[in-house]
């Protein structure tokens, strides 16, 4: 009787974490949507290309190589073939599974890298991003995840778990590490032609597909309840469900709250209803909340995703003034807002400690920001990562990929 309950256990626990899994899957076609909508239509096609095949990259590099630098152990059963049979203890079955373990990690993999796409985006070469998705899901991601999830020393020298770190589902691990590379990348790279005028003056560069953009943050707002649900790691039991359900509603409750934020905030400095300041509130809501959704109210949590909705417009205000150039504000969601998401867990949770935020934090952001910029900087001298002007005039659609998304509404 005990080892069939055990097994019932095992088996509802891997599939709950098998769906969200999913969910998180699903979060690549939000990211595809919302970046399409917000780039102009020259370049859907490139940017669509690169969201599909970062995520088949990441899948591959995180396989071959990536798990194992982050799990050892695990990234050995993995490819050895073991499936987790003969687990002891059903709560954490799931997380020794490798195969479901390592299902649900590449997803998260993949969503960082989705953010660099965004950032970099209607003037990179396409061949230049793919070719640093593979050192990004490969090496510069798992090795900070070995430090922070892995819970490894910070290249043998010291323990973030030993300085009161915690990031329950990765404000820090996942977002402020794409929004990390995604920086480096931008600086590199430069401004799109026409974005700021000879006297500094930020000139807006409209999204071509509003309905798109909007379609897309719907999907990331639904996959983000299996990014936070799915990493309480288990449902069958009666601890672990109710831990599910409170995830699940701080998590709805912060997008709510820092959409209705952003909303408000674009209306009193702009006086509009601004619709991307409110896409880009409900996504900082979120990425507010994801470092801890398990242990505010749900009052603190809508008031958790209000600050995150608040910051990420003077953070794109901001960075348009310092010319860094970030088409749908991937920099300031992912990485300023994930910054504040940490900093924001000692408040509910007592097993951190604002140090040891800051400390995960700044180890995270230095290494990721760091390799990026040599791995961006070496693409640049050996092939090149911006495509020419006139190429970046006409749209990258058509010297990169050789076709156009919307090719009837184009005049010839």
């Amino acid at each position: 009787m005990e080892n069939t309950i055990f097994e019932l256990q095992y088996a509802l626990d891997t599939f709950y974490f098998l769906v969200c899994g999913a969910l998180v899957m699903w979060m690549a076609a939000g990211f595809a949507m919302l970046e399409a909508g917000l780039v102009r239509s020259k370049n859907t096609t490139e940017i669509l290309t690169k969201n599909v095949a970062l995520f088949a990259i990441s899948c591959t590099m995180y396989m071959v190589v990536g798990y194992s630098i982050m799990y050892p152990e695990l990234g050995s059963a993995l490819l050895s073939g073991i499936t987790g049979d003969g687990v002891a203890g059903a709560e954490e079955a799931a997380t020794y599974a490798p195969s479901a373990d390592f299902f649900f990690q590449v997803v998260f993999v993949a969503t960082a890298m989705s953010i660099v796409s965004g950032a970099v985006a209607e003037r990179m070469k396409l061949w230049a991003f793919l070719a640093f998705a593979v050192v990004m899901t490969g090496l510069i991601y798992p090795m900070e995840g070995s430090w922070t999830w892995g819970g490894e020393k910070v290249f043998g020298l010291y323990a973030l778990a030993d300085y009161g770190w915690s990031d329950f589902a990765g404000s820090g691990i996942v977002h402020m590490a794409g929004a990390a590379a995604a920086l480096a990348g931008v600086l590199v790279l430069g401004a799109r032609k026409g974005k700021y005028g000879p006297n500094g003056e930020v000139r807006a560069i409209p999204g071509a597909n509003l309905p798109l953009a909007t379609l897309g943050t719907f999907i990331l707002w639904m996959g983000w309840f299996g990014f936070n649900g799915g990493s309480v790691l288990a449902t069958a039991s009666v601890e672990n469900a109710n831990a599910v359900a409170v995830v699940f509603m701080n998590t709805n409750a912060a997008a709510a709250g820092g959409l209705i934020a952003a909303l408000l905030l674009a209306r009193v400095l702009f006086g509009k209803a601004d619709l991307t300041m409110a896409l880009n509130g409900a996504l900082a809501g979120l990425v507010a909340i994801t470092a801890e959704p398990s242990t505010p109210t749900p009052l603190l949590a809508t008031l958790f995703g209000a600050a995150g909705g608040a910051l990420v417009v003077f953070s794109i205000i901001t960075l348009d003034k310092l010319k860094i150039d970030d088409p749908v504000g991937a920099i300031s969601v992912h990485g300023v807002v994930g910054l504040l998401g940490l900093l924001l867990v000692p408040l509910t949770n007592d097993g951190s400690s604002f140090s040891g935020q800051l400390i995960g934090a700044a180890t995270i952001f230095a290494w990721v920001f760091g390799a990026s910029l040599v791995v961006w900087f070496t693409l640049k001298a050996i092939m090149g990562i911006r495509v020419s002007e006139e190429e970046e005039y006409e749209g990258v659609d058509l010297s990169e990929c050789g076709q156009e998304a919307y090719p009837e509404f184009t005049n010839k």
